[in-house]
C-alpha cells in the first residue's frame, strides 16, 4: 500500500503543477471548474490513511477507496494492475 500512496501523492503534484502552469496562461478563473478540490480532497484520504491505525476498521474502506480513485490514473506508465480493487 505504500507504493500506492506514493504514486497517489506523486500524482497530486504533477496535477498541481500543471493547475498552476493553466492558471499563470489563463488566469484564476480558469481553476473555476478544475479539479483541484476533489485531488485535494484524494491527497488527504491518502494522509488519513498513513495516519490510521492498522487496527482502525475503517482501514479496509479507505484502502479500496483509494485503489478506486487511484484507476484514474491507470493510463500512467507507473500505474500497477495490482493495485485495482
Amino acid at each position: 500500500m505504500n507504493e500506492l500512496l506514493a504514486f497517489i501523492h506523486a500524482r497530486y503534484e504533477d496535477d498541481n503543477h500543471a493547475y498552476v502552469d493553466i492558471a499563470e496562461l489563463f488566469g484564476g478563473r480558469a481553476l473555476l471548474d478544475s479539479h483541484l478540490p476533489m485531488l485535494d480532497l484524494i491527497d488527504m484520504l491518502a494522509a488519513d490513511f498513513e495516519a490510521m491505525s492498522a487496527s482502525d476498521p475503517r482501514r479496509p474502506g479507505l484502502a479500496y477507496a483509494l485503489r478506486s480513485l487511484a484507476q484514474s490514473y491507470s493510463h500512467h506508465p507507473e500505474y500497477e494492475e495490482a493495485w485495482r480493487p
